[in-house]
């Protein structure tokens, strides 16, 4: 990957690049919406992973009754 040692001198480009960009007012503004996006993400891929981790313990202790019943 081309991207995957940037480095601090470059990450001081990319934000003075969408400093100008954006300008100082809209920064923050980008900034919150970044966050919030990120926190949906997040908490929505934890939603995902539990509900696996649910299904995998419920198989298992169908498994396990399925054999004591036997």
């Amino acid at each position: 990957m081309p991207f995957a040692n940037i480095g601090v001198p470059g990450l001081i480009i990319i934000l003075v690049l969408a400093l100008i960009i954006f300008g100082p007012n809209k920064l923050p503004e980008l900034g919150r919406a970044t966050g919030r996006t990120l926190k949906e993400f997040k908490s929505a891929t934890k939603g995902l992973v539990s509900d696996d981790d649910d299904e995998k313990k419920e198989k298992k202790s169908e498994t396990k009754s399925e054999t004591k019943a036997e």
